[in-house]
């Protein structure tokens, strides 16, 4: 069973971070810790546009049970990232289309609108290596960076944003402030 009120609020979350291209139909993940022991994670054929009480599934830590096979295929790295961060109490992973655009590209995001200077000046851009190993590797490469990173979010070449905190509405503003730094980033360009 997963707690309701915290349910309702990834839901609603879930499908302005879905509307913003954070999240695609099937792509992302979306978590919160529960206790100690547990966190709930959306489930692997969750729509974030429209989640529910049975996209989400409760997982212990600890053990890993047959609800393990229905969570999202990132919750080992979300339970590692509880297990070793004790300030996350709330994670997301997505591939928000500009800012992952510019991973391509670049080794690190230089901002140069006001809200992206303020709040992160420059993030480097992590190169996850050879991509068919990375599902192999990324749990612990992932906790890793994160616990090193002073915003608490890794860009990852190629394949997506982790972002942890305490607060939800702090993680989503600056999965926000990311992404829309990103674009003029991008738009930028094709004033030149």
């Amino acid at each position: 069973m997963v707690d309701q009120s915290t349910m309702q609020l990834l839901s609603d979350l879930s499908f302005s971070m879905f509307s913003k291209n954070f999240f695609g139909i099937y792509h992302g993940s979306l978590s919160a810790k529960l206790d100690q022991n547990n966190f709930m994670i959306n489930t692997k054929d969750a729509v974030f546009d429209n989640i529910d009480e049975n996209s989400f599934c409760r997982l212990n830590m600890n053990k890993q049970d047959f609800r393990w096979n229905i969570a999202s295929m990132e919750a080992h790295v979300h339970s590692t990232i509880y297990t070793n961060i004790h300030e996350a109490k709330y994670i997301a992973f997505g591939m928000p289309i500009y800012t992952t655009a510019y991973s391509l590209v670049n080794d690190n995001i230089i901002f140069e609108d006001y809200f992206g200077k303020t709040m992160f000046e420059e993030i480097s851009i992590y190169n996850p290596g050879d991509f068919s190993t990375w599902y192999k590797r990324n749990a612990l490469e992932i906790t890793k960076y994160l616990k090193n990173s002073p915003n608490n979010m890794m860009i990852i070449k190629g394949v997506g944003t982790y972002v942890y905190d305490r607060d939800i509405h702090e993680l989503v503003k600056k999965i926000a402030i990311l992404e829309n730094s990103c674009r003029l980033l991008s738009i930028k360009s094709t004033f030149k």
